[in-house]
């Protein structure tokens, strides 16, 4: 028999704090996101129109942006969510497990499908200075809103992959490829928003 890659399909996974405010900041409604960062979107637009940026640049840094998001989607999931820590070292397994071992342990629960403001926050701050060190000036106001979008995009449709049904399209194709990573095989099928990465690199799933 197969080994069993998931605890229980429950919406509701194990308490993971004993403080009552931490385990309040580990879950939050798939809508949240939307709230938090359609405005940084928004807001970030206006500066790269003030700071005389026109519209066919800035279509092309939304592009980059979006582009840029789908490798630093999958280099996270690949190699951070899914790092194996040492056996040896629990403070490295109890970090893993909050990151992200939970959500395979129990895949459909509600409040633990998009990554919590307490983690989306400080990561997205790391990126804006980390990509306004790397860019020209003002360029980070048209290539921030393009990496934000597709940031959104992958954490609400990651809700959706675990609790809607796609009948048929590129939706459908996309949540077979997630699923295959939570039920077939955890290793393979790094890409959540897409499965191009994963084609590129030979991590993904073979045809039968």
């Amino acid at each position: 028999m197969a080994k069993k890659n998931y605890v229980s399909n429950s919406q509701e996974s194990v308490r993971m704090f004993k403080s009552d405010f931490f385990e309040l900041l580990s879950k939050v409604h798939y809508t949240v996101p939307l709230y938090i960062f359609v405005p940084v979107i928004a807001y970030s637009t206006y500066l790269a129109f003030d700071a005389g940026i026109g519209f066919i640049k800035y279509a092309e840094l939304f592009i980059l942006g979006l582009f840029v998001w789908t490798i630093t989607e999958y280099i996270m999931h690949r190699f951070v969510f899914h790092l194996k820590p040492n056996e040896n070292w629990e403070w490295a397994k109890r970090l893993h497990f909050v990151m992200h071992g939970v959500h395979h342990d129990y895949p459909s629960d509600a409040k633990r499908l998009v990554l919590p403001p307490s983690l989306s926050i400080p990561l997205a701050t790391a990126f804006y200075f980390l990509f306004k060190a790397i860019l020209p000036v003002n360029y980070i106001f048209g290539f921030f809103p393009g990496f934000i979008l597709g940031y959104l995009f992958y954490d609400i449709s990651h809700y959706a992959m675990h609790h809607f049904n796609f009948k048929s399209g590129l939706f459908k194709k996309i949540k077979q490829h997630h699923m295959l990573h939570h039920y077939q095989d955890p290793d393979r099928g790094y890409g959540v928003s897409s499965p191009l990465w994963d084609k590129i690199f030979r991590s993904g799933f073979l045809k039968k």
